[in-house]
């Protein structure tokens, strides 16, 4: 499961700061997870809440979602993925090899397969709160 794998880099990222900006402890940590990670945000929760540390016993985690946005490489077009207008067999296949969907996503304007993600991918840190 990649959301193990997912909430081991958050929190050793946090720690990481939490060292580096000398906090006793860590309150709240917002987590941005984009929706083409297509990650189970249940899964990471729990992971996040089994993998603690001492400085981190008591955190908040927030977690959003980042819609996908693209925008069309022929005709500058911009919209926003809906990944529940695909069937679910596509959706797996994108969700195991992402590249892939320029096979099935088209402008919804002009056709083209040809587009670029603008946001959507990845999972980021937006803040930690502390206390010093």
């Amino acid at each position: 499961m990649h959301e193990w794998a997912l909430a081991e880099a958050v929190i050793s990222t946090v720690s990481q700061i939490t060292e580096k900006e000398q906090l006793k402890e860590v309150l709240e940590v917002k987590i941005k997870v984009g929706e083409l990670q297509q990650i189970e945000l249940d899964i990471l929760e729990f992971a996040l809440s089994q993998l603690k540390t001492p400085k981190l016993k008591n955190v908040k985690f927030n977690i959003q979602t980042a819609k996908a946005e693209l925008k069309c490489r022929y005709c500058g077009h911009k919209w926003i993925f809906r990944k529940e207008k695909m069937n679910e067999e596509i959706a797996e296949a994108i969700h195991f090899v992402p590249e892939i969907a320029h096979a099935y996503v088209k402008c919804p304007k002009c056709g083209s397969p040809d587009f670029e993600i603008l946001e959507g991918r990845g999972i980021w840190l937006e803040s930690i709160k502390g206390a010093k």
